[in-house]
């Protein structure tokens, strides 16, 4: 029986790895579907280092550290994946002429002046911490992420994403993932994951809005706007005013954010829904920002920055990070409370109040039968887009079976099963192998290169 990829069951998120799953499902023999299965396949890679570092019980490293001169610098991968590459610009030197070394120079400078000059926050550790971003990263890579010590950018596959550095609140969404695990360390798995979404997303958002000199009455409330090319049929990666609006496309599918409560979808994929879940927090940061007037960043940005230093637990759900932004709103005011307050209340998060974890309408993906019957099922989910795919494969009737055996009798699910894995990683991918009845999921930084050949196999062609 010929395989088949199954239509991906939607969560939410900033270039989720679903995403790039469902567009080299649509384009399995052309350069847009190679250009996303090599993606997925360098992030595979990344996994496995980390999963080797895991076995070995030493303790896990992101990038080499570097002397920076000056404030940040940004490096160039030359299309590689060593990190950080060399260095092409630093704080004090003169446009390049290269776009994506000056957008990420630009971008990273403005990070930094936001959370100075409105928060009093020196870099995102709050002890001047040098900063290192690296652009021009693997070859098409359709991603951006920060991976513990610097930030990480793609340059797109020039036919559905562009270079992740053009929108500068990519820039800032990923530097805020590097305050968030300096602040309140919020765990990459569901709510708080959604709530590290959120706010990576929130303080892209003034970043944004204060460069262009929009109020929150005036602003679209978009993130990620021109990332996708004009073949794509959307506006952004994400709506904070309207979640699940963003993008509606043949390729990319629906944008499968949602913006209450009454819709949080329960998922083992992406983390447990951090990217499709954050348009909750998301929504909510816009009503408040609205109610409260005046410009996001000076008002309830104010506001969510108390809350997030305000000394937060690593597993803070919906329903405490909505007391402590009231609490930090109390501060301003009677009339601020109540408008934090209510923008809580009508996306669902009652202040004071309990959120059930399991509310919602949402589907987890179908998991195989114990008797798969030589089934091979992949699933990939998360990324800074947010997407879930999933494709599979029966052995002896699949045209691939020869490679799809030689690869899994190189394979100990179970040993992967219950050995320690990496912490989740913001905006990195997350996959689940299947293979009759047994099941692991693992972290795109802990794939071996067996795995990693499996997904690229059934996912990317």
């Amino acid at each position: 029986m010929a395989s088949r990829t199954r239509r991906p069951v939607v969560r939410c998120s900033f270039l989720p790895p679903y995403l790039l799953e469902r567009v080299a499902a649509m384009h399995p023999d052309d350069a847009v579907g190679g250009c996303c299965r090599g993606t997925l396949a360098i992030d595979a890679e990344l996994r496995e280092r980390r999963h080797l570092v895991a076995l070995s019980g030493r303790p896990a490293t992101a990038a080499p550290m570097v002397p920076v001169d000056g404030a940040f610098a940004v490096f160039s991968a030359g299309n590689g994946t060593t990190l950080p590459g060399q260095q092409v610009r630093g704080a004090a030197e003169d446009e390049t002429g290269d776009a994506a070394v000056d957008e990420a120079w630009a971008g990273v400078k403005e990070s930094l002046a936001l959370f100075a000059e409105e928060y009093s926050r020196s870099s995102y550790d709050d002890r001047g911490a040098p900063v290192v971003a690296t652009v021009h990263y693997g070859r098409s890579y359709n991603n951006a992420f920060w991976d513990g010590q610097q930030l990480v950018f793609g340059d797109g596959d020039g036919k559905v994403f562009t270079r992740f550095t053009k929108p500068i609140d990519v820039l800032g969404h990923e530097f805020t993932h590097a305050v968030t695990e300096h602040t309140a360390g919020l765990v990459y798995q569901g709510q708080p994951g959604a709530l590290n979404e959120s706010v990576s997303d929130v303080f892209a958002a003034c970043l944004k809005q204060r460069l262009l000199g929009q109020t929150s009455q005036a602003a679209e409330w978009l993130i990620g706007e021109g990332l996708f090319l004009p073949s794509v049929q959307g506006d952004a990666l994400r709506s904070m005013k309207e979640p699940g609006t963003a993008y509606d496309d043949p390729v990319l599918g629906k944008d499968p954010q949602v913006g209450s409560m009454a819709d949080y979808v329960e998922t083992n994929q992406d983390n447990g829904g951090v990217h499709i879940n954050s348009g909750i927090p998301n929504r909510a940061f816009h009503l408040a920002a609205v109610a409260l007037g005046g410009n996001a960043w000076e008002a309830a940005g104010q506001v969510w920055y108390a809350a997030l230093t305000s000394g937060l637990r690593p597993d803070t759900d919906f329903a405490t990070f909505a007391d402590a932004t009231v609490t930090a709103a109390a501060q301003v005011s009677d009339e601020a409370r109540a408008a934090v307050a209510g923008a809580w209340t009508e996306v669902g998060v009652p202040v004071g109040a309990l959120v059930p974890g399991g509310a919602g309408s949402g589907t987890s993906p179908s998991s195989p039968p114990a008797d798969g019957g030589g089934l091979v099922v992949v699933t990939r989910s998360g990324g800074i887009v947010g997407r879930t795919e999933q494709a599979e494969a029966h052995l002896g009737d699949d045209p691939r079976s020869a490679d799809l055996e030689r690869l899994l009798s190189r394979i100990d699910l179970q040993q992967l099963a219950g050995a320690p894995g990496s912490p989740a990683q913001p905006d990195r991918y997350v996959y689940t192998f299947a293979v009759d009845g047994r099941e692991v999921m693992l972290g795109e930084q802990d794939l071996t290169p067996e795995l990693a050949e499996l997904a690229t196999l059934l996912l990317d062609r």
